[in-house]
């Protein structure tokens, strides 16, 4: 029978209910106090308050990727609900015709008893029926289920549009739903909704290739900056370390490995093959740079431990000295030398070290101050004295008889010298430096003069006076002639020539 066709077919459930021998229960009809369960085509079980329960949700786009594909209408179940039985009761038969359509829209119709069919091209296809509502009831649940499928593909294309999520998440989250849109248990353009999703599919595709072809490009620039980090800390590692300055070479080193974290947390991922490979350069790179450090400032302790010992043994002898006084200067001078040439020992042993050496130094020093200012308080009337014969000594001078300055001269200088020895030093090379630019210029008188007054001088100079003489009268002549001539150039010669001899005539006392 018809009914009979729709109930394996799974359009109708079987019967619930038992026949009793004083009553029967038709068909289809709930057992008594239980309220009606409307039914899809493939058996599936409606909620007890009908279409109500079936309205779209907020968590309808959360649910897209945990959806899970419902059975076709068409689909029959493994096993059919087997009916209770009951000792004295009886199958009900099955109504014989599914009953009148009495509301038909585009997309779906329903029939008297409830059955709902959807318009898929030119056919109709059974996707449940709800028998104990209304025809519109049963219509507008499998309409809602239908809102609800379409609301997901609405989000997802939403959500390309906007952007923000990854195409290749959106395109398995449609791929799914295409699966849910196929023979759904629904009242609508399904065939459209499918179109709709086999176009956003299409699109999200391309976009996923694009998406993939940025990130491998994303990946490949980060392998390069990934090994760009890997080969500066290579660099480091492989320098001289006795060349290296292990202070900044140590930041570089933290900086490299700051950036390298950066870029691990913030970059996309590398393939794991790659980043362990890179990883484990570096790591090395840093292990050689922090192995050759240790090494270095072990040395370097050793280093700095023999020239402690080395300026402590000097600060001893320095110290020993102190009782020599001023006499021990010298011996201090020999051990500071040695001192510059036994190395650092560490910039603060270095200062606490060279402050017990200078104070040694310091009491030797001090003994010689204190016997120079003894020294000075002693020569303070010596440099008086002298300092007045400086006054004396200026008359040399203004002395223009040169015998006379030089009697005058020499009486000062012998004073001078029986005032003895001055001290401080400097004080007493400063006064016979003065003394000194006075003798110097009476000796430059003293030549001057005897130039002048030399016979031998004067009888050359005689000699070169007449023979001037002799050229500027024969030059006057010739100069007399031009000018009778009217010759301009031989007139020019003849003066030049002229002025020559009388200059130097002149520069011979002539």
């Amino acid at each position: 029978m018809a009914d009979s066709a729709l109930i394996e077919a799974g359009a109708i459930p079987a019967p619930t209910g038992a026949e009793s021998a004083d009553e029967e229960t038709p068909a289809g009809a709930p057992e008594p106090g239980s309220a009606p369960e409307p039914t899809t085509a493939a058996g599936t079980e409606l909620p007890a308050d009908g279409a109500a329960a079936a309205e779209p949700t907020e968590a309808a786009d959360a649910a897209l990727t945990d959806a899970e594909p419902t059975q076709p209408a068409d689909a029959t179940p493994d096993a059919a609900p087997a009916a209770p039985e009951q000792a004295d009761a009886a199958p009900a038969e099955a109504p014989t015709e599914p009953g009148e359509v009495v509301i038909e829209e585009t997309w779906g119709r329903v029939t008297e008893n409830g059955v709902v069919s959807v318009r898929e091209g030119d056919q109709w296809r059974v996707v449940g029926e709800f028998p104990d509502g209304t025809p519109q009831e049963a219509l507008d649940y499998f309409v809602r289920k239908f809102a609800d499928l379409e609301f997901k593909v609405s989000t997802l294309e939403q959500r390309r549009t906007r952007g923000g999520a990854s195409a290749s998440d959106l395109r398995g989250q449609a791929t799914r739903l295409q699966k849910d849109v196929s023979g759904a248990t629904a009242v609508g353009d399904l065939a459209g909704l499918e179109q709709r999703l086999t176009a956003l599919v299409e699109a999200l595709a391309e976009a996923t290739a694009e998406e993939a072809a940025a990130a491998r490009a994303a990946v490949d620039a980060a392998i390069v900056e990934r090994t760009g980090i890997v080969e500066k800390a290579e660099a480091l590692a492989a320098r001289d370390p006795k060349t290296v300055q292990w202070k900044q070479a140590t930041a570089d080193l933290a900086d490299l490995f700051a950036a390298w974290q950066s870029h691990q947390q913030n970059g996309p991922r590398l393939p794991k093959a790659q980043a362990q490979a890179l990883w484990k350069r570096f790591r090395d790179a840093r292990s050689t740079v922090e192995r050759q450090r240790r090494a270095f400032f072990a040395e370097l302790d050793e280093v700095h431990k023999s020239a402690r010992d080395a300026k402590n043994r000097l600060i001893e002898r320095a110290e020993a000295l102190a009782p020599r006084g001023e006499d021990g200067i010298p011996s201090y001078r020999t051990l500071l030398d040695e001192w510059k040439r036994s190395g650092r020992a560490g910039r603060k042993a270095d200062d606490a070290l060279w402050a017990r050496f200078k104070a040694a130094g310091d009491a030797l020093y001090q003994a010689r101050t204190e016997r120079d200012q003894a020294e000075q308080a002693e020569s303070a009337p010596r440099i008086e004295a002298r300092r007045a014969l400086l006054e004396e000594a200026k008359v040399v001078a203004d002395t223009k008889d040169l015998t006379e300055a030089r009697r005058i001269l020499t009486g000062i200088q012998r004073r001078w010298d029986e005032v003895g020895r001055i001290f401080p030093r400097d004080v007493e090379r400063g006064l016979d430096d003065q003394m000194r630019r006075i003798e110097q210029e009476l000796k430059q008188r003293e030549d001057l003069d005897w130039k002048r007054n030399n016979p031998e001088t004067k009888a050359r100079a005689n000699d070169l006076g007449g023979q001037l003489r002799e050229a500027i009268e024969k030059l006057q002549e010739e100069l007399a002639a031009a000018e009778a001539q009217g010759d301009p150039r031989a007139i020019a010669d003849a003066k030049e020539a002229l002025e020559a001899r009388q200059a130097w005539l002149r520069a011979i006392g002539g």
